[in-house]
């Protein structure tokens, strides 16, 4: 009886968005139609209307956890021949920060692993690739890899993301100088698109797909499966940190290093990034967890002029197999040409898969400590190298107080490791720098930590862009009118148009994105 009352609830519910007229289809997609489940459950419907941002709050009609592809695409197919329409967002583990996954009286499909799974990735040893399901993490991806001693050449900061949603973005973290992004080592995608068509697509079959759902935020279509490359795994790493206080040296050496991305290993490192100190913060902050908390280090015990310290993290990755003396002799060549305070290399040796996994533990500790489940006002830009000293006197040194309460990276990549092809856009120079103020909002009685101070600051920074005339492209973008994306995408604006049109004529996919406004009932919109 519980569950007959369960599923009449259900359809009385999804009767909101799909109308007074309810199409047979949505009955025999409660009844026999999906493998997964279709859920009203109150519980998942507050986790779905919320996000790490914790900023935004859009509560949808219904959760669907899906078994399979096809669960997906009948869902989405039902909302595309709906006279009504309705909303579907993919929600991988929820680290959008503001609102970007959500949706407000539609449909979240929440694609990580629970009940009845979809597959479990299967590696191909011979050709080198992993397939793996969309809403699979990056952390149990790699746990399958390395199984065969391989693992994806390019990362993220955090593993407990979905491959999905990074797929969705583009996927940056210090090795994307050398690799590209993770949506440039991309092979092949399943995508359900918004007609709920199912299409395999890569750079041979149904390419203008693959490269719109590439860094497409959602747009075009929703990812149920992913073909990854792979590369052998090494087994450890070399850990360096170095500071510097020199804004102009810190980023000849950041800009020197990636220009060596075409060199034999043993010549170049294989993770380069930077991050930002200011006076008041501790160099060894949640990211820096290698520093000893016993041994806190402050800026003003490095002798150094000026309240702003810059950091340089790089790596060599090697095997158990290597000799321990030819490491020690190619970090050391290296770190021969570079021009850093020399009292402050920190170096550590640690594997692999506790390099990658680092803000992890990080996250842990803040989770202990209640620190996690706060307000993250994240922004983040790519800024064209030719610009990158004004951005540094003007924001670093000017805008930004004396207090972080988060990292704040710097680090630059070569554009010619990112497809044009892809929905992404990127300054157009040659090399460029994200710049990620990664910070949590307090409630400890300091104003400068606040929400509310936080966000000002973001909009005095694009506001100090703007009238800088500083070309920044936002990563993560986020905009809440269609003429700030038409400004925001430039040249590529009609393209992305016209494959929205192609692929997702109703607007019914993504639309906490506010790229598109849906077409369908004015009472199904998010914005």
């Amino acid at each position: 009886m519980a569950g007959k009352l369960l599923l009449l609830f259900a359809i009385c519910r999804l009767i909101v968005i799909v109308g007074l007229t309810l199409n047979p289809t949505v009955t025999d997609l409660f009844r026999v139609g999906i493998d997964g489940k279709l859920s009203v459950d109150p519980h998942d419907i507050k986790a779905a209307s919320m996000d790490f941002g914790k900023t935004t709050r859009n509560e949808p009609t219904a959760v669907l956890h899906p078994a399979t592809a096809d669960d997906v695409a009948k869902l989405v197919k039902l909302a595309y021949q709906s006279p009504q329409g309705f909303s579907v967002s993919a929600r991988g583990h929820g680290h959008s920060i503001n609102g970007q996954s959500q949706t407000a009286n539609g449909v979240i499909v929440q694609m990580s692993r629970s009940g009845r799974n979809p597959a479990v990735p299967e590696v191909c040893e011979k050709k080198m690739y992993v397939d793996v399901w969309g809403g699979e993490l990056w952390i149990d991806v790699l746990k399958s890899t390395l199984e065969y001693g391989l693992a994806p050449k390019s990362w993220t900061d955090y593993l407990y993301l979905s491959v999905g949603g990074t797929l969705s973005n583009a996927g940056i973290s210090g090795q994307a100088f050398n690799h590209g992004p993770q949506i440039s080592n991309v092979h092949e995608m399943d995508v359900v698109t918004g007609k709920g068509q199912v299409l395999t697509c890569s750079n041979d079959k149904n390419p203008d797909l693959f490269h719109s759902v590439l860094g497409g935020l959602g747009q075009f279509g929703i990812i149920t499966r992913a073909r990854i490359a792979l590369e052998p795994s090494p087994q450890r790493v070399r850990w360096i940190r170095v500071l510097y206080s020199n804004f102009s040296a810190f980023t000849h050496d950041q800009e020197y290093l990636i220009s060596l991305h075409n060199q034999p290993q043993s010549e170049k490192f294989d993770y380069i990034e930077g991050f930002v100190i200011v006076d008041e913060g501790l160099i060894n902050n949640w990211r820096s967890s290698f520093f000893s908390p016993k041994n806190p280090v402050k800026i003003s015990s490095l002798g150094a002029g000026g309240n702003v310290l810059y950091c340089l993290e790089i790596t060599k990755n090697y095997y158990d197999s290597s000799n321990p003396e030819s490491i020690d002799q190619e970090v050391e060549d290296l770190l021969k040409k570079l021009n850093y305070i020399p009292a402050s290399v920190f170096t550590t040796d640690l594997p692999y898969v506790d390099f990658l996994d680092r803000v992890h533990k990080a996250e842990l500790k803040l989770r202990s400590k209640g620190l996690w489940e706060v307000p993250h006002p994240w922004l983040n830009l790519f800024v064209p190298k030719s610009r990158i000293a004004d951005f540094d006197k003007g924001v670093f040194k000017g805008i930004l107080g004396n207090k972080t309460s988060g990292p704040i990276l710097i680090y630059p990549m070569n554009k010619n490791k990112w497809d044009e092809k892809s929905s992404v856009v990127t300054p157009d120079e040659d090399v460029f720098y994200l710049v990620a103020l990664l910070r949590s909002a307090l409630d400890n009685g300091e104003e400068t930590l606040t929400l509310k101070h936080l966000s000002e600051e973001n909009r005095k920074i694009l506001k100090f862009c703007k009238e800088s005339n500083i070309k920044v492209k936002q990563y993560l973008p986020h905009y809440t009118t269609q003429e700030e994306w038409v400004e925001h995408y430039g040249d590529k604006w009609q393209h992305i148009y016209r494959k929205k049109m192609e692929f997702d004529p109703r607007h019914i996919l993504a639309t906490g994105q506010r790229v598109f406004e849906p077409r369908f009932g004015s009472e199904v919109r998010s914005w």
